[in-house]
């Protein structure tokens, strides 16, 4: 990626979220290192709807996904991809078919989509309000009520301090205790409570950092603020009062179908007390007093990350740096092993048909982190160091990128075998099966730890082949690499791999 975006195209951006309840893009310009948004277009898909008992994504609720995408695709054609972002949120953490979704968006949108952790989510939301309020001391609290999960941050102008996401949204909450259209005290007092069960986890470390400023940011807020304004209950911000007046009138009216009374739009009807029970829930458990509705969202967020990778700013790099430091990873032994990699790369990349941004970013990673394992303990490094990388929030990282850094550190050494590329499609295993192998030499070539530079290998590649050529004397002088060389063209050969070294 370049740091300015020169040519028209290029200067537009976009996001699309595929949440649980609705879809959102917003299409933006880059002005002088400011977004002005040119489009928002959001639909009400309620895909999370469509999860059956088995977290399976109905079939008919895939096609009211692809039927958006493909209104939204038509305003993506001719966008370049570095530019667009698009990522899936709860249901589709949840859906166990959710590669299958996402494969039929891609082919259907021509541009990648990823499923993000919810921890991310979280973050990326705080991205997008934050740039939308003024930037002001103090800490904020932000909430985001989605149809499958409710993000909780804390943070201070544009850095998060506290990140969560709790498994609770008005599609599910709807679903389990409003499912048949009525609005009872009973049916709002159980959804309240389990609400608050929920925020026991994050209730009193919360209350403990408190925060000047309570903000939230989702269509469920928004709804509750138009309500409290339109019975003149207040201006449009959320009070402890008002809540409770807004409590009762919900009851009094006990049905859906009358939530007109209320200034609640009808394709609002029967999501609005589900999220009506979780904010109340939330102003009860973290002591909120007031609350205000902010603009920015999911989707705003992803533009303003989508800037920072343009402008060498990517949360990534900083991610991988912090593993670094947090497990005491040997950083000069790891520079040299990227160095190596990328030295390997630069030659075969073209052969294996790997020469893409991502992939070499993916390799740059790997290489900084392949001994994270080794804060847990030496044998079996590089598994330890796998699992860390596939389950640690890691900020800036999608699910699917997590996985491919997981795989890589788990293959980096030992055996190489079909076990490490488990879970991924046929072009995605070779794609790895090659970086993997790239990696592997990187690391046998930095072996002994003396942080020398590579030296300048000669390599011919095919597809299941790879010739290398060291400088004269280089590989006598060094019988230890010799030796793991060899080693390792026995491991690669018992995958068909040949590896030809020098005779």
């Amino acid at each position: 990626m370049t740091a300015e975006l020169p040519d028209a195209p290029a200067e537009l951006l976009a996001s699309i979220d595929m949440g649980s309840n609705s879809f959102h893009m917003v299409v933006a310009r880059l002005v002088h290192g400011e977004l002005r948004t040119i489009e928002k277009l959001g639909e009400k898909v309620q895909l999370g709807a469509g999860l059956d008992e088995d977290n399976t994504l109905s079939e008919e609720a895939q096609q009211r996904g692809l039927e958006c995408l493909s209104r939204f695709g038509q305003r993506l054609s001719g966008m370049p991809p570095e530019s667009v972002r698009i990522v899936g949120t709860n249901a589709l953490r949840e859906a166990r078919n959710a590669d299958t979704f996402i494969a039929r968006a891609e082919a259907l949108l021509g541009y990648p989509a990823e499923v993000i952790a919810g921890v991310e989510e979280a973050r990326l939301i705080y991205l997008g309000v934050s740039h939308t309020l003024s930037d002001d001391t103090g800490r904020r609290l932000v909430i985001d009520i989605g149809g499958g999960s409710t993000e909780f941050i804390i943070g201070e102008r544009f850095e998060p301090q506290a990140l969560e996401s709790l498994h609770m949204g008005c599609v599910s909450f709807r679903n389990r205790y409003f499912a048949d259209g009525n609005i009872t005290r009973k049916q709002m007092d159980r959804a309240i409570t389990h609400a608050e069960q929920e925020l026991l986890g994050i209730r009193n470390r919360y209350r403990r950092l408190g925060w000047q400023s309570a903000v939230g940011s989702s269509g469920s807020i928004k709804a509750i603020s138009v309500a409290l304004a339109s019975l003149k209950l207040t201006d449009g911000t959320i009070t402890v009062d008002a809540m409770k007046e807004l409590r009762r009138q919900l009851v009094e009216l006990g049905k859906m179908e009358r939530l007109d009374a209320l200034g609640v739009r009808p394709d609002r009807h029967n999501i609005f007390p589900a999220g009506f029970a979780i904010l109340y829930a939330a102003f009860e458990s973290l002591g909120i007093d007031s609350l205000t509705f902010a603009d920015g969202a999911l989707r705003e967020g992803l533009l303003y990350d989508l800037i920072g990778r343009i402008q060498h700013e990517d949360v990534r790099e900083r991610t991988t740096t912090a593993l670094q430091e947090r497990f005491h990873v040997d950083k000069a032994h790891a520079d040299k092993v990227e160095t190596t990699a990328l030295a390997i790369f630069q030659q075969v990349a073209d052969a294996w048909q790997i020469r893409t941004e991502d992939d070499e970013d993916l390799l740059r990673w790997a290489s900084r982190l392949h001994e994270v394992g080794l804060a847990i303990a030496h044998s079996q490094y590089h598994k330890h160091g796998a699992y860390l990388l596939r389950y640690a929030d890691l900020a800036g990282f999608s699910r699917q990128v997590q996985n491919e850094l997981s795989t890589l550190v788990r293959g980096h050494r030992r055996k190489f075998n079909n076990v490490i590329f488990e879970g991924f499609d046929k072009q995605d295993t070779q794609r790895l099966r090659y970086l993997c192998i790239i990696l592997r030499l990187a690391v046998l070539i930095q072996h002994p730890r003396n942080y020398e530079d590579p030296p300048e290998v000669l390599l011919k590649a095919d597809k299941e082949s790879l010739a290398i050529r060291f400088p004269e004397q280089w590989l006598p002088e060094r019988p230890l690499t010799l030796a793991d060389l060899e080693n390792e063209r026995d491991y690669l050969a018992r995958q068909g791999f040949t590896l030809i070294l020098p005779d």
